[in-house]
């Protein structure tokens, strides 16, 4: 489940702005990457005669040190006429107040009550080893205290969210005068975690805690594979991890890649050339942006480089 989070999720990398974060205790970071080491992920591209759209897949946290944004990645950047994310990046002030709206539940029973009593246990345990205090977080939904849980663990890992690729694009984009939009706001993103089920909220804590142990070997291949521009594997991952609950796979998926598809399709009618980064389990495997774009008979190339 992590890295359906890391892959699926730009508003994953904006959580150390919600408050129960700060009470986290600090842990000694795991060493940063080597400043040589070098990655190529897969970046595709759908053109006609006058518009050109790059699409590149992201990973919303890394490790520091890590050289991707080079060769053929930064060419079509520096080519593009606007870049598109996922969602833009907020302030820290309206990170909260998209938390607040939808991940805090100060009325309704407190998250412990809501899971199954046999996994109250781990639950627990996992708040401890998080650093966190016992009720920290009790008045979260579960998918915001799945996703907290998450964060604080990959960062004891040494993976930083402020040396995710949505972080470098942007910075960018902003020192190179180029319009910065985002598909969607910060605001659906979280509401399409908050529009989940109880049910399928729960089965993705639960699903979380079972796997938080061994988070920072997933995320570990899993980047392994985006470096080394796999998306095959990269989708044979994800999808080991989406067969737990199909529910969260079509509201987070493919739901989602097949709008963007349709934006896609309606920007190819005006000329220019756009440069879309979102996360990576969009553009890979069965139900990808790719496959959605085959009903508008648009067809994107992998970039060789």
């Amino acid at each position: 489940m992590s890295s359906i989070l890391l892959r699926c999720a730009a508003a994953f990398s904006l959580l150390t702005t919600a408050p129960v974060l700060a009470q986290t205790a600090k842990a000694p970071a795991a060493p940063a990457a080597m400043a040589a080491d070098q990655a190529d992920p897969a970046l595709w591209v759908v053109k006609d005669k006058d518009t050109t759209i790059y699409l590149f897949g992201t990973i919303h946290v890394l490790k520091p040190g890590l050289s991707w944004f080079d060769e053929a990645v930064r060419t079509a950047f520096d080519k593009s006429n606007e870049v598109v994310l996922e969602i833009p990046m907020p302030t820290p002030e309206q990170a909260q107040a998209a938390v607040m709206k939808s991940a805090v539940n100060v009325t309704g029973p407190k998250l412990s009550e809501k899971l199954p009593e046999a996994e109250r246990p781990a639950y627990a345990r996992a708040v401890a080893d998080a650093g966190l205090p016992a009720g920290a977080l009790e008045q979260l939904d579960p998918w915001f205290a799945a996703s907290t849980l998450t964060l604080v663990t990959l960062q004891k890992q040494g993976y930083d969210p402020a040396s995710g690729a949505e972080q470098a694009i942007s910075q960018a984009a902003k020192a190179a005068g180029k319009p910065l939009t985002g598909l969607e706001t910060l605001e659906q993103q979280f509401g399409f975690f908050d529009s989940l089920s109880d049910a399928a909220q729960v089965t993705f804590l639960t699903e979380t805690i079972k796997e938080l142990p061994t988070a920072g070997q997933s995320i570990d291949k899993m980047v392994d594979q985006w470096r080394r521009g796999d998306p095959e594997a990269l989708a044979a991952t994800m999808n080991e991890e989406m067969t737990v609950s199909p529910e969260l796979r079509r509201v987070l998926l493919t739901d989602r890649n097949a709008r963007w598809a349709k934006w896609i399709e309606e920007r190819m009618k005006r000329p220019g050339t756009v440069f879309v980064a979102v996360g990576a389990g969009h553009l890979a495997g069965s139900g990808s942006v790719q496959d959605a774009l085959r009903r508008y008979k648009l067809r994107a190339t992998r970039v060789k480089y």
